[in-house]
């Protein structure tokens, strides 16, 4: 069986013409760029790209088809060089039933299937060419409709405040949502793992999957995972996702949760540290609050372990958090080792040592081995790496 690196979620920001598809995602942000970028510079070897659903998308997609650039795989995907793309689409759900917004991940075989969903979806939305739209239909008929066309459903960032199933601080069962029966893996979040993610017995069941949200081309793969499949293609994700024939998610690569931006308990309005039963910000004295990741799964919790079959969650810091990196040393990196995957993983220290300076080499060991000192994120930032 072969590893490959894996990233799920990746916003388009734009088409090929300039228009605008996730409306916070940045302008280069278009197909053809993160394709490249995710191949040449993160060494990634599997991309989910969720806003396939958009029609220029798709026309920008048969015209790389049509040159030759990109080929469609046999068994699902489309393949650039040795990345493989799955095609997917972020949507919104928001009815009595669900107690939304709540955001989804839906992934079809082959550009085909993406056409029909695309047109299927365009009599449930306002916008078909923009991202995260909102779906006028209950959970229960966009899941089905995607198992009905071969495709995989996934609930998204299921934590974070908002927009998901558990954020809202209402939902305390995907049940009372979803068909259980009918879901493919769970996302987890920038602000949870799987040990916290594990207190809730209802998701062991559940492969879980760590995905970048990339809106830029600089944080694709700042969540992945590594997946053992015999080759990268649609249907091997599928098999992996549900464990099946010897493939499988090997390992979650994800953010310490205490850097995602809504780990911890803050004040909405000046971002002070609150307790999870804080009503009253005692700094601004705001009754506004957003509750974090971290007590928001204490509420929930009902489990005290993680199932025997999980696979390791590893902690690990995007170059991009590394104190004193900027672009121009990224760039002397990513010209040196190949891909950020290489750095990240496989560059020993005394190689990093002579091309970047000394103590940002140890800075990139201390984070390959989770011992870097970090400050909690919450209220939508990042927590930070303390020098």
């Amino acid at each position: 069986m072969n590893r490959y690196y894996v990233d799920l979620h990746i916003h388009i920001g734009r088409t090929w013409t300039g228009k605008p598809v996730k409306i916070t995602g940045a302008k280069s942000l278009t197909f053809t760029n993160i394709i490249e970028h995710a191949r040449h510079v993160k060494g990634l070897q599997m991309v989910g790209i969720i806003d396939s659903h958009s029609p220029e998308v798709m026309e920008e997609m048969e015209s790389l088809i049509k040159s030759g650039e990109v080929y469609e795989h046999p068994e699902g995907g489309l393949v650039f060089g040795d990345l493989t793309i799955i095609l997917g689409s972020e949507l919104e759900i928001y009815d009595e039933q669900c107690n939304g917004p709540i955001h989804v991940l839906c992934f079809m075989p082959a550009l085909k299937e993406m056409k029909e969903f695309s047109r299927w979806l365009s009599s449930y939305l306002k916008n078909i060419q923009l991202s995260s739209q909102r779906v006028y239909m209950t959970g229960l008929v966009l899941q089905r409709r995607v198992k009905e066309m071969g495709g995989l459903f996934i609930p998204a960032h299921v934590f974070t405040p908002f927009k998901s199933l558990y954020g809202k601080g209402v939902n305390r069962s995907l049940t009372e949502v979803f068909d259980p029966n009918l879901i493919d893996g769970i996302e987890l979040g920038l602000s949870s793992d799987t040990q916290m993610a594990d207190q809730l017995e209802e998701l062991h069941h559940y492969t879980f999957v760590t995905n970048s949200d990339a809106h830029s081309l600089a944080k694709i793969a700042r969540e992945y995972q590594v997946a053992a499949m015999e080759e990268p293609s649609f249907a091997e994700l599928q098999k992996a996702l549900n464990r099946e024939d010897g493939r499988a998610i090997i390992a979650n690569y994800g953010l310490d949760p205490l850097l995602g931006k809504y780990h911890k308990t803050v004040c909405a309005k000046c971002l002070n540290l609150l307790g999870s039963e804080d009503q009253i910000c005692d700094f601004c004295g705001s009754k506004k609050v957003i509750k974090g990741v971290a007590d928001r799964i204490l509420e929930l919790k009902t489990a005290e372990s993680s199932p025997s079959w999980r696979p390791p969650y590893i902690h690990q810091v995007p170059l991009e958090f590394i104190p004193g990196l900027g672009p121009r040393l990224l760039e002397k990196l990513i010209d040196h080792f190949g891909s950020e995957m290489a750095v990240l993983h496989e560059v020993p220290y005394e190689a990093l040592s002579q091309t970047v300076p000394v103590k940002i080499a140890e800075m990139i060991m201390k984070a390959r081995e989770g011992t870097v000192n970090l400050a909690a994120g919450g209220g939508g930032k990042y927590g930070k790496i303390s020098e």
